[in-house]
């Protein structure tokens, strides 16, 4: 018998989650000693500073269990945001949020969710896992979202509406007003998860967050992530706010260490370094608008964007273009894996790091 008939059937043939390229391997593949990463989405200026000593402070205890739930750090993204502690999940990234909605609320082989198409990729991944049928929208031409074709695919048995905001890879972002509408009209089974991954850095963010309106729609959950703005990618730290019924059901079934300490403590830490948080946001809406110009200027055709990273089309082919500038120790992301083979996604880098990308991309069109 065949090993792989031993698996789930939603197993066999699994596609996993295409990562961005690192530094060091494309050190070691090029033989380059400067290379720099504008494909994640991570934070440009890295750490802050309160981090480093927090995790300083608290790696002696990492030989204990933190605690379960993970009281201290949703008591204090509560006073952060404003929103009661009850209606707060922490997670190992917001990863988790998403797999723990999905086992919590859909139904394996009765319930169905509603994706758009290109989107994040682990709605369709985590939920193919567990067995629930996923129902794609196609985005409007200019990556807008068709809010009238998605609702048509919604019926009585949709557990979860998923919708990036601002959208990964394209950086559309609707206003907060259209969400709240389709809020409104879904069915009252129906969950409308609005994944905030990048919302930090939307400008004015009143303008296109739910946030400040979770306790107006009882079928509303806001997921957000200290990977972005908060410069901790690497600990595995996200967030979902959601009605307090559905965070106690989440939490009861939770792996009780699934955050672990020192994550717990560096999320802690870094809500508290306003001067960082803000150098980071100044950083991003600066790099952003340089970026778009200087895209523009050399003929690519660059999405409007409120997130951290800009989606343009090349003049000449893109696979083209992303294979020179890995050669030339930049990387940035091609979108193969999103059905937009002429696309390329950058991250919003340092002023030197945004400067070498422009430079390096410069000389290979004009080559």
């Amino acid at each position: 018998m065949p090993r792989e008939t031993l698996l789930r059937p939603e197993i066999q043939n699994f596609t996993p989650y295409t990562p961005g390229l690192s530094i060091q391997e494309i050190q070691k593949k090029y033989g380059l000693e400067r290379v720099i990463k504008l494909a994640s989405n991570e934070n440009p200026l890295g750490v802050s500073s309160l981090v480093l000593q927090s995790l300083e402070l608290h790696s002696s205890s990492a030989f204990r269990y933190p605690r379960s739930g993970n009281p201290d750090l949703r008591r204090a993204l509560a006073e952060h945001l404003g929103v009661p502690w009850q209606c707060i999940v922490a997670g190992n990234g917001s990863d988790e949020i998403i797999d723990l909605l999905l086992r919590v609320r859909a139904r394996p082989g009765v319930d169905n969710i509603v994706i758009f198409e290109p989107s994040f990729s682990m709605y369709r991944l985590l939920a193919k896992l567990c067995g629930v049928e996923i129902r794609k929208v196609r985005l409007d031409e200019d990556f807008h979202f068709p809010w009238v074709r998605m609702l048509q695919e919604v019926d009585e048995r949709t557990a979860m509406v998923f919708v990036t905001t601002p959208d990964n890879p394209t950086g559309f972002t609707p206003p907060a007003r259209e969400l709240e509408s389709i809020a409104a009209r879904l069915p009252e089974q129906a969950l409308l998860v609005v994944d905030e991954a990048y919302m930090d850095f939307a400008v004015p963010q009143e303008e296109y967050s739910l946030l400040a309106r979770l306790g107006e729609f009882p079928n509303l959950v806001v997921l957000r992530t200290f990977s972005k703005l908060y410069g901790l990618a690497g600990l595995r730290l996200g967030y979902g706010l959601m009605p307090a019924w559905l965070a106690d059901a989440l939490i009861r079934v939770k792996p009780p260490f699934s955050v672990n300490s020192l994550a717990e403590a560096a999320g802690i830490a870094v809500l508290k370094d306003a001067p960082y948080i803000q150098a980071t946001v100044d950083c991003v809406v600066q790099g952003r608008s340089f970026l778009t110009n200087e895209l523009q200027r050399l003929g690519c055709l660059v999405f409007p964007s409120q997130a951290n990273f800009l989606l343009f089309r090349p003049a000449v082919p893109a696979e083209d273009v992303f294979q020179e500038l890995l050669e030339r120790g930049v990387i940035i992301r091609p979108l193969k894996s999103y059905g937009l083979d002429e696309y390329l996604r950058v991250s919003i880098g340092t002023q030197e790091e945004n400067g070498i990308f422009i430079g390096e991309l410069e000389s290979i069109l004009n080559g």
